[in-house]
């Protein structure tokens, strides 16, 4: 088991490694010569490298070093060794490649191409479990202290950086940084699930306290259950239905790998959810 263990954290560590890579170049090769400030501290970098000149690989650390440690003291075992290696390896590698000689100064060409490479690197980082720090560090963050949630933190301080590249840009460029962010989150759900954006999960267990359980403090997601009979072992199970969002449905799986492996979960693609949390707000009264 140990043997077992230690061969998952060094394939995590080198799938982190792969993709903090490819979003490095991604940085390099389409976004900054294309002048993309599409969110999270590289777009900042690119705003602060279009204004003052200033080497984005050393703004990126510059500005990870703090969050990074913050994070350390307020997330505690959240911020494992994988950010760690994620955070500082993405403005190593932009450094290492500054000088990269193929670049692409196409803007359109930049959010396609961006964007595609991008997200494969940080869905190939997601799948080791890890994280690239930035605005998902600064998400994270805020969601401990002020209970909102890490897509509202994330969608907060990337607006923030949207806005910002208008006025150092255009807004020619900035349409074309929104275009890469939507690829990039495509990219992402392809490279992690390989489905759609929404996720019907099906759980069949004999735990079905402890999986509820998990479910609620994972996600914050309601679930219904659907009492059923194992069909080799004639024994009493209980299946759970569970509707969420892609990026919940990779937290609820990675979770249920760590805490309960033996599980037997199901994703299928949902095509379009009606109701709270999907179509209506997720709390009564809640307006957003």
């Amino acid at each position: 088991m140990n043997i077992l263990h230690k061969n998952r954290a060094v394939n995590d560590a080198l799938k982190i490694i792969i993709g903090a890579t490819l979003v490095a170049l991604s940085y390099n090769v389409f976004l900054l010569p294309s002048k993309l400030a599409a969110g999270g501290i590289s777009g900042i970098s690119t705003i602060l490298f279009e204004m003052y000149e200033l080497s984005p690989a050393y703004t990126q650390l510059l500005i990870n070093i703090p969050i990074f440690i913050i994070g350390w003291i307020a997330l505690g075992k959240s911020f494992s060794w994988k950010t760690l290696i994620g955070t500082f390896w993405v403005p190593f590698i932009i450094w290492l490649s500054a000088d990269i000689p193929y670049t692409v100064t196409n803007p359109l060409l930049g959010a396609i191409y961006g964007g595609i490479v991008l997200g494969t690197g940080l869905g190939i980082v997601y799948k080791g479990n890890g994280s690239t720090g930035g605005t998902a560090a600064i998400a994270q963050i805020v969601k401990k202290f002020t209970g909102i949630s890490s897509g509202y933190s994330q969608l907060i301080v990337d607006g923030f950086v949207v806005t910002a590249s208008i006025v150092v840009f255009s807004l020619e460029l900035t349409l074309f940084a929104l275009m890469a962010i939507y690829i990039t989150s495509k990219t992402i759900d392809i490279v992690q699930l390989r489905t759609s954006a929404t996720k019907l999960i099906m759980i069949i267990t004999e735990e079905e306290e402890k999986i509820q359980q998990i479910i609620r403090d994972g996600i914050d997601r309601g679930i219904t259950k659907v009492r059923s009979v194992g069909g080799y072992s004639n024994q009493d199970k209980t299946m759970i239905l569970c509707v969420t969002e892609q990026q919940e449905a990779v937290q609820l799986k990675r979770i249920l790998q760590k805490e309960e492996p033996t599980t037997f979960v199901i994703f299928i693609n949902a095509s379009e959810i009606l109701g709270r949390g999907f179509s209506l707000d997720k709390y009564y009264g809640q307006k957003l």
